[in-house]
């Protein structure tokens, strides 16, 4: 029944550091659209922003930043993903290390965001780095 994910929702105690790391150090773009609505978009993805004060109408029960435990597929390999996390001093929490990914494994960092989610970037296990 279900196919794919087709967004998610971050909801952010502090929108301009929160848009600082998502589009600076991670290159994702911001996307504004509707009533003042932001996105953030990588791929065929994206993150819908919900900064301290947004009436989302719909939205989760208890919308809590920090709450989110996200695992991105990298574009590039990682020893370059750490280049730059190093390079906009952004600390790694864990990693590089060896996981299991939802189609294959694969090999980790851990850092947070500015809200303290936690945001696993990873690579396939067959990418040399």
């Amino acid at each position: 029944m279900i196919k794919s994910i087709d967004h998610i929702v971050i909801t952010t105690a502090d929108l301009e550091r929160c848009l600082d790391f998502y589009t600076r150090v991670l290159g994702m773009e911001l996307e504004r659209f509707g009533e003042g609505r932001l996105a953030l978009r990588f791929g065929d993805q994206k993150f819908n922003v919900h900064p301290p004060g947004f009436n989302a109408g719909i939205k989760a029960r208890v919308p809590t930043p920090g709450s989110l435990d996200l695992c991105f597929l990298a574009s590039v390999p990682l020893d370059e993903v750490v280049a730059r996390l190093r390079a906009h001093n952004i600390p790694i929490e864990e990693g590089p290390i060896e996981r299991t990914g939802a189609r294959f494994a694969i090999r980790s960092v851990y850092v947070r965001d500015p809200d303290g989610n936690l945001i696993e970037i990873s690579e396939p296990m067959n990418r040399k780095s």
